[in-house]
């Protein structure tokens, strides 16, 4: 049995180094993020699962941000 992730590291480059960006600044400022990391090392997650994790989150409030502007008939 595999233990690691099949993930796709092609698509949108740019689109993933901002979500890096998102991640890393949140981990740095945001009071929830760090604390969301600290519990999650606390059950033994490694900082790359926790990243891939943030990630994830950080992509669906993006995509669910700029799907609700794109619904928004133009005037």
């Amino acid at each position: 049995m595999d233990t690691g992730r099949r993930l796709n590291h092609g698509g949108d480059r740019q689109a993933n180094a901002a979500l890096h960006r998102i991640v890393f600044t949140r981990l740095r400022r945001d009071p929830r993020t760090q604390a969301y990391y600290e519990r999650r090392t606390q059950e033994g997650k490694t900082r790359r699962e926790i990243v891939r994790c943030l990630r994830r989150y950080a992509a669906r409030e993006v995509f669910n941000l700029v799907r609700t502007v794109s619904r928004t008939p133009a005037l």
